[in-house]
């Protein structure tokens, strides 16, 4: 027994760790994966970070970036933008004790492809006017989204969930341009099947940062989960959410619809990194969520 407690009187006054070749502290490679390591362009990349503590430094592409909490782990989440030119970009980590990861992610290119999607009559119908009308009241509704504030922190801790509790199904793929009168708009969302008035669900905890009607967008809301990630719930035909309003995972937003620019009932979903619109579906993989 005393040869015992002198063994863990030791233990307790060491330092750290001794190498086997003597005195040098060992250190344990830090365990980083990343997901996907080949990304296509508009696809959200996750490193999962299992290493416990802080980092010192986490950089990608000349970008700082900020951590999560998430199942145990510190998750980093990096948005790809669809007009990132393809190619190798380097991820940085830094870890404390000195410590450093350094990965390559390759962004691949996207197959893009075109078809054409015609002027619903109440917002004028298939004409060059109506289609300009549209291009500006975009760019007006882009810069007020661009514009929205974001929580310095993390607001949530648990995995997203889908925004429907019906069977999921994709109407409209996220990064195809889409032809409306000679001028081209990229679809930087997904859009779901919903029958009008299907309840919409807020896909994880945060604060509602906008609630109102568009023109292009229809009856909009965007939840803020904070570090720059955003969800936004578009063409709805109810809103039962206030600006300012703390959410929960699932609870009701508003109802489906087809307000605006639509010409039928859906949903159509955008998930914002940093102010990059990245793929839904996509998103929603990197939480165990198959379409």
């Amino acid at each position: 027994m005393k040869r015992i407690a002198y063994l863990l009187v030791v233990l307790a006054w060491a330092p750290a760790a001794l190498s086997a070749t003597g005195g040098e502290p060992s250190r344990i490679t830090p365990a980083v994966s990343v997901t996907p390591e080949s990304p296509l362009q508009g696809e959200p990349v996750m490193i999962a970070i299992a290493t416990p503590g802080p980092l010192a430094e986490a950089i990608f592409d000349g970008m700082p970036l900020r951590t999560v909490p998430y199942e145990g782990e510190r998750r980093i989440f990096i948005g790809i933008d669809i007009n990132k030119k393809p190619g190798a970009y380097p991820l940085r980590l830094v870890f404390p004790n000195g410590e450093t990861v350094e990965r390559t992610i390759i962004v691949r290119a996207r197959e893009r492809y075109e078809a054409p999607l015609g002027i619903p009559e109440k917002l004028g119908g298939n004409t060059t006017e109506a289609a300009q009308q549209i291009v500006s009241s975009l760019a007006s509704e882009n810069a007020v989204l661009a514009g929205l504030w974001t929580n310095p922190r993390a607001l949530w801790s648990e995995s997203f969930q889908p925004p429907l509790r019906t069977e999921l199904v994709v109407t409209d793929p996220y990064g195809y341009d889409r032809d409306t009168v000679g001028t081209v708009i990229t679809h930087k969302g997904t859009d779901f099947r919903a029958e009008e008035g299907t309840r919409v669900r807020a896909m994880n905890r945060g604060v509602v940062r906008l609630a109102r009607t568009f023109s292009t967008y229809g009856k909009t809301i965007v939840v803020d989960h904070g570090l720059g990630l955003q969800t936004f719930y578009m063409h709805l035909s109810q809103i039962r959410v206030h600006v300012g309003q703390l959410v929960v995972p699932g609870q009701v937003l508003g109802l489906s619809g087809q307000t605006g620019y639509a010409e039928s009932p859906h949903l159509h979903i955008s998930v914002r990194m940093n102010g990059t619109s990245i793929d839904p579906a996509k998103f929603l993989e990197l939480f165990g969520v198959r379409l």
